[in-house]
């Protein structure tokens, strides 16, 4: 299938106002799903997904994975622990995350810092449009989750704060 006939797809789906459509053949699988929000036009999301491994490909390493799944599970059930006491700051936006207004600036926040609400801890950019992201609550700045100058996504974790 190529980008023509997918993008006709997409085209399609946006007309048909199906939320969400899946086509999969033998090489490719498309998902396309669209949300409606009032007064805006509908998003499409498109993943598209090689399948051209084995089957007993697939299976040999799916057998080795619970292994290593549940020797992790201790480590990964202690750090949820430790994180649900804390609020997390996500991206209200698509866009890049910025730690600072300008290069010759400083960061707004380091770990460690005591934020109130209002503060400005980043600034997103999205279309060519800066975004100052404001905290919503007051408390210490735990963690930095996103790395300066990297992509972020909508609801996309940024910061850990420990409100107490």
């Amino acid at each position: 299938m190529d980008i023509k006939e997918i993008q006709s797809l997409i085209k399609f789906v946006a007309k048909s106002g199906a939320s969400e459509v899946k086509l999969e053949t033998d090489d490719i699988k498309i998902t396309i799903r669209t949300g409606s929000l009032v007064g805006n036009s509908e998003p499409t999301y498109v993943h598209t997904m090689p399948m051209s491994q084995p089957a007993m490909q697939a299976a040999a390493p799916a057998q080795a994975e619970p292994q290593i799944a549940s020797a992790g599970a201790t480590d990964a059930e202690k750090k949820i622990a430790e994180d649900a006491k804390y609020i997390t700051i996500k991206s209200p936006i698509i866009g890049t995350f910025y730690r600072k207004s300008a290069p010759d600036k400083p960061v707004f926040v380091e770990v460690g810092d005591t934020i109130g609400t209002g503060d400005v801890l980043c600034v997103i950019e999205a279309m060519k449009l800066f975004n100052d992201i404001e905290s919503e609550v007051s408390g210490t700045i735990v963690k930095i989750l996103v790395d300066d100058s990297s992509p972020v996504e909508f609801d996309q974790p940024l910061f850990l704060v420990d409100p107490s």
